[in-house]
């Protein structure tokens, strides 16, 4: 039987690897050679290559965000925000997602063959962190040819968002961290560790090197999820589904068996769990979740401060594992640095995994978001130009050549002193005039990458223009916008 499939999906997709050459330094100063990254994209990069958005999942997720791998029964993880019309719109964005480092779906992990010995890592895998898994993140993106980009995900996943803003600022043009936290608290890690405890006292576990055995520690995974899984739901959820209810039972049976519904849907979680996640991983990506903290000497003030992004910060309400508090904590951090940030809070009685659940809200919230366009999103950056002292001939050439009709004329370090047009070719062959410069327009409208779409394009009908050099603060042009563009953007959302 085929998979059936609604037209807002991306339809059947397949997992690629890539191999990173050499070795990267990790956190805690040992390093990795030969790694392997598992990813997914999802829709097409345009021209330009900033469409980008890369999608970072939580401590349980993988690369498969969306669509359908051939023989699922269910689609990607991500699958009610991914895909076209969505917030994430195959047909606008090129979306990426990727297995974290130390992860167990495709990407190096402890599971993993150590090239130096032919085996699987087990405890030999080095401990990571979160920038750990954010360094591969760039190394896949960087291949991929993509500069800039928009960096999205919820809890563990929030956190490489952050990371990723704090670690390459120059990189991320929007993020959007969601039901997350900027530094573990020490409940967070009271939990994991719980868990993790679980695991190393299983018998199976047998210090890390159950791989090929046939014994792997179940028991203790199981158990690891069945804790972690109470922490994504919230009180009011678990009524609503459970209440007290009986599983299978007329009346309690007072002995040690499973009577609630609640008890059966933990152990169902954790049964299922096991059949797809690797113990170890679970461990190594735990502890890094333990490790995270944006804070430099206990400030996040000071951990955010060479932040450029625009950002949005998502929380739940009804989130007991990472509360609104702590969103709360990001977004008067970004304030105090004077970064461009916007709050919102998921309304839902589904506790910490609404950032999965909540389909309608979630999407608003970040379409509008991103349906915010600042130039930098739309500009080109591969500018032809042209110096003051060229002839009128080379520019007719360069906009033949080139298929334009705006010239920026420029100084030798790029500080835009003018623009020559095609209709400045037109009058210069009805005056008789062989040197650019004394057609040329030398009050020149510009914009910043920071502009908005809408002020641009509100200066564009106001001049009655059809293009704008961008610039710096140091007027060196850096790119140019057209009217064409931006009635490109404007043509999706009709």
């Amino acid at each position: 039987m085929g998979v059936i499939m609604n037209k807002k999906s991306v339809g059947v997709v397949q997992t690629k690897y890539h191999n990173i050459e050499g070795e990267i330094k990790l956190d805690s100063g040992k390093t990795l050679e030969d790694i392997t990254v598992a990813y997914e994209t999802y829709g097409e990069l345009n021209k330009e290559k900033n469409n980008a958005i890369l999608v970072c999942h939580a401590l349980s997720g993988d690369a498969h965000a969306a669509g359908w791998h051939e023989g699922d029964l269910k689609p990607g993880w991500w699958e009610m925000l991914i895909g076209p019309g969505k917030a994430l719109d195959s047909e606008k964005y090129f979306i990426i997602c990727s297995n974290v480092l130390g992860g167990c779906k495709g990407t190096t992990g402890p599971s993993s063959i150590n090239p130096k010995t032919k085996k699987q890592y087990g405890l030999d895998f080095p401990v990571i962190t979160i920038n750990d898994m954010v360094k591969v993140q760039e190394k896949l993106i960087s291949f991929l040819g993509i500069s800039k980009l928009t960096v999205i995900g919820g809890s563990m996943g929030g956190m490489q968002v952050l990371q990723w803003a704090v670690s390459y600022p120059d990189r991320v043009k929007k993020a959007i961290p969601i039901a997350t936290t900027a530094r573990s608290t020490p409940q967070q890690i009271a939990f994991n560790e719980v868990g993790r405890q679980s695991i190393v006292e299983d018998p199976n576990w047998n210090n890390g090197n159950y791989y090929g055995t046939g014994k792997a520690p179940e028991g203790g995974l199981s158990v690891a999820r069945m804790i972690a899984h109470i922490t994504y739901l919230s009180d009011e959820s678990m009524y609503l589904k459970f209440g007290r209810d009986l599983q299978d039972k007329d009346e309690v049976t007072y002995d040690l068996s499973v009577d609630f519904q609640v008890e059966s849907y933990l152990h169902h979680q954790g049964e299922s769990f096991v059949k797809r996640f690797d113990a170890n991983t679970y461990l190594y990506i735990t502890k890094a979740i333990d490790y995270f903290d944006l804070a430099i000497n206990g400030s996040l003030i000071d951990g955010f401060k060479d932040i450029t992004s625009k950002i949005q910060v998502i929380s739940v309400d009804s989130d007991w594992l990472y509360p609104t508090e702590q969103s709360m904590e990001i977004v008067s951090a970004l304030n105090a640095n004077d970064i461009d940030v916007s709050f919102s809070e998921l309304k839902s009685s589904y506790g910490h995994d609404a950032f999965l659940l909540e389909d309608g809200q979630l999407n608003y919230m970040v379409s509008k978001f991103l349906e915010d366009y600042l130039v930098e999103d739309l500009m080109q950056t591969q500018v032809s130009t042209i110096k003051e002292n060229a002839k009128i001939e080379d520019a007719a050439m360069l906009m033949l050549d080139e298929h334009i009709t705006h010239l920026p004329v420029v100084t030798d370090n790029y500080k835009l002193i003018g623009i020559v047009t095609a209709w400045d070719l037109s009058k210069s062959i009805a005056t008789n005039c062989f040197d650019l410069k004394e057609v040329m327009t030398k009050t020149v409208k510009f914009c910043k990458a920071s502009d908005t779409i809408e002020s641009i394009a509100n200066k564009m009908r106001k001049y009655d223009i059809s293009c704008l050099p961008v610039v710096d603060d140091s007027l060196k042009l850096i790119g140019i916008i057209t009217i064409d563009q931006i009635s490109h953007l404007i043509s999706y959302y009709k």
